[in-house]
């Protein structure tokens, strides 16, 4: 299990050849009260950096961005039904969708928990 990070405010926790895809703690911080999540589909197959999906808050609407490329397996229905679940845990229950890596290479383009951090507080 790795934790990776991207410019854009997604974290992915890596296992095998899945990876849980959510938006950070600066994100959801930065985006303020979630209200909706707008949830890819299941077997879905997007490219790195495609829109998979958006989460809307009382004071901005943003897009989530597909980390790596892959096929979409899972979403988290308890975060549809309940979207403050990306403020109150958004590294864990808050999580928005699972992915098949088609292109695992990819991983090595994001960064660790300490480039995220660095660059999150630029």
């Amino acid at each position: 299990m790795s934790i990776k990070y991207t410019p854009d405010h997604e974290w992915l926790n890596v296992e095998g050849n899945t990876a849980v895809v959510g938006i950070t703690h600066h994100a959801q911080d930065a985006l303020g009260d979630v209200v909706f999540v707008d949830l890819p589909e299941v077997g879905k197959i997007f490219a790195a950096k495609e829109i998979a999906g958006v989460v809307e808050s009382v004071k901005a609407a943003a897009d989530v961005y597909m980390p790596v490329s892959g096929e979409i397996t899972e979403v988290n229905e308890a975060l549809r039904a309940d979207p403050s679940l990306a403020n109150t845990d958004p590294m864990g229950a808050g999580w928005f969708f699972k992915v098949k890596l088609s292109a695992p290479a990819e991983l090595d383009a994001l960064m660790d928990e300490t480039s995220y951090t660095s660059f999150s507080a630029a």
